[in-house]
């Protein structure tokens, strides 16, 4: 009996195998963004080094890997991921973001993680699109490195307006109690997962709390970075 070949989710064309979701020219062509710091991801002259904006003002995180800007065609297939329930596409994204990773080890300095956390839905949002997009790539990323998952290490505890609807000030006041952490965190290496930062107001809360409970570094993986 002859097998149907799985289909590329941009170019529609046959994959070599099956479960990659994205083709490699496909892969091969997404945008390259420009030089970014290794810690913050913005845009600057060397990406070796912590740009002035972190040696001044450093996040609560240590280091940020990301795809590419949050642009055309990934901004598509997140857009159909998150509002239009294709969850069938979760592989093809953690791939993205796995290859990025191991790109990023030959010129960063990442720490091996112990374990990883996803970005959490509130309890209503989540019963109302009925997955989390952020759980759903840890899932596939933590399985891959064998490393610890704790999918509820992280509890959304008060619901928050739409961040998309806010500005930086806006968001960082939004977020203001809205976690809480429910892991053991001291002394370890810990990687949080999410899809989109934009401001990096969300994962800078989480990264705050996971601070003052003692992790040692921390590391964030996203599909794209608004730069």
């Amino acid at each position: 009996m002859l097998t149907i070949p799985g289909l590329c989710w941009l170019c529609k064309m046959p994959l070599a195998c099956a479960h990659w979701g994205i083709c490699s020219c496909c892969t091969r062509a997404l945008p390259t963004p420009p030089p970014c710091c290794p810690r913050c991801g913005l845009p600057c002259a060397n990406p070796h080094l912590p740009c002035g904006r972190c040696l001044q003002k450093p996040p609560q995180w240590d280091s940020l890997v990301f795809v590419t800007d949050y642009s055309q065609p990934l901004n598509r297939l997140i857009q159909r991921f998150k509002f239009n329930g294709t969850v069938a596409l979760a592989p093809a994204l953690a791939r993205l973001m796995m290859l990025r990773v191991l790109e990023a080890k030959r010129t960063q300095t990442l720490c091996k993680p112990d374990c990883m956390v996803s970005v959490p839905l509130h309890s209503s949002r989540a019963w109302h699109r009925g997955f989390n997009q952020s759980d759903l790539l840890a899932t596939a990323l933590s399985r891959w490195l064998q490393c610890d998952y704790f999918p509820k290490g992280i509890r959304r505890i008060r619901a928050a307006q739409t961040q998309h609807q806010l500005n930086a000030r806006m968001r960082r006041n939004n977020l203001k109690g809205a976690f809480r952490v429910d892991f053991p965190v001291a002394g370890r290496h810990i990687i949080i997962v999410d899809d989109v930062v934009t401001t990096g107001s969300t994962v800078a809360e989480i990264a705050r709390l996971l601070k003052k409970q003692g992790a040692a570094t921390i590391q964030v993986w996203c599909l794209c970075r608004t730069l």
